[in-house]
């Protein structure tokens, strides 16, 4: 016996759908882990690798040597300093001395003839001579350093050369490694979208059609969500251009589909009423009758009270607003019969009474049959 219900129905579409929606986040769950362990099956390319190692460690060792030349230089610097502070300070405190005792000194005649005068400002020459003579010496140092930081900036600029080769070979290795990992994804997805889209087409009448619908919608997340954090660079072209194809292709498939079935419906037109009426299913019958229009046609045949010429209601019927017609006026279509058993009005295409049980199905088929 053929079940009707509401309910059920509702009821069936929650299970179909909650069957998709579990089927289809277990295997996005599987995906995932099988699409992030891809990576793990081959080594990822290190900078370290890519650079040559001899060069690298050659410079590095030269400039360590300048380097540790440079401390040294700048170590004797610091001393040399602190020596020409000493001796700056010796020939201050000196002239403050002679300045003292010449101011004091009383004498006559010139004082470049006083002897004692001459050896206290040869003494004080002495102690210019010698910050003098540091001073050359830090001014040497200083142009050593100076030497060595101009070598040790070339060996630094070759350095700085030799890593920005490593680093082209690098991302080089790691644009084609990201590549190679991406088209294995790709290989991964792209069939289980096409399969997903083979079901789409070919199973949607299937009676385990909510597996089919978990892995349909599976397919198109692991291709258009699941590689996302795994494109690359032009990664999105790949994507949108699949997208743009699946478009057309499903575009052309619907329009087919769809002239198809106008195309079909019109050839149904123009057949019998009775030829019409013998492939109506009962679920189609049901709906036509809920939402009021012919099963055939899909026109609805409520009528409006205008519709009718004045006195051709019976009466009690002035104030109905809707009639439904009897036969459809698009398609000739007969919708509405009588019981034979108790006479009450009933659509022709559902397959009992409304009121008594009777079966009018049987009784419309045969009487199409006859004519």
């Amino acid at each position: 016996m053929e079940i009707n219900s509401k309910k059920l129905e509702r009821t069936s579409k929650i299970v179909n759908f909650s069957i998709a929606s579990i089927l289809c986040i277990l295997l996005i769950a599987l995906s995932n882990n099988i699409i992030q362990d891809i990576d793990d099956w081959s080594d990822r390319p290190q900078r370290n690798d890519y650079e040559t190692a001899s060069i690298v460690d050659s410079l590095n060792a030269q400039i360590d040597v300048l380097d540790k030349q440079i401390s040294e230089i700048q170590q004797q610097s610091d001393r040399i300093n602190k020596t020409i502070d000493i001796a700056r300070k010796n020939y201050e405190n000196e002239k403050q001395s002679y300045e003292n005792w010449l101011a004091a000194r009383q004498t006559i005649g010139s004082p470049k003839e006083d002897e004692e005068v001459l050896a206290r400002a040869a003494k004080l020459d002495e102690y210019y001579k010698v910050e003098q003579d540091w001073r050359s010496e830090l001014s040497d140092n200083q142009n050593q350093v100076e030497t060595l930081l101009t070598q040790q900036n070339t060996l630094q600029n070759q350095l700085y050369d030799e890593r920005e080769l490593t680093n082209e070979r690098y991302d080089e290795a790691l644009r084609s490694y990201d590549l190679k990992v991406f088209l294995k994804r790709l290989l991964f997805a792209l069939p289980i979208l096409l399969i997903g889209i083979y079901f789409l087409l070919k199973f949607r009448k299937h009676k385990y059609w909510p597996l089919f619908l978990g892995f349909i919608l599976f397919s198109g997340y692991v291709f258009f969500f699941g590689l996302v954090p795994y494109l690359p660079s032009y990664g999105g072209y790949i994507r949108y251009t699949v997208g743009i194809a699946l478009a057309i292709v499903l575009g052309i498939y619907a329009i087919n589909r769809i002239r198809s079935y106008l195309e079909k419906k019109k050839a149904e037109l123009k057949e019998s009423s009775s030829k019409r009426a013998r492939r109506i299913k009962t679920e189609t019958a049901e709906k036509a009758l809920n939402n009021h229009f012919c099963p055939s046609c899909g026109k609805d045949f409520m009528m409006k009270r205008w519709d009718f010429p004045k006195g051709s209601l019976k009466k009690g019927e002035e104030n109905m607003y809707k009639l439904a017609s009897n036969y459809c006026r698009h398609c000739g279509l007969e919708l509405f019969v009588d019981c034979k058993n108790c006479g009450t009005k009933n659509f022709a295409h559902l397959p009992f009474c409304s009121n008594c049980g009777y079966e009018i199905m049987k009784e419309t088929k045969e009487e199409v049959i006859e004519k």
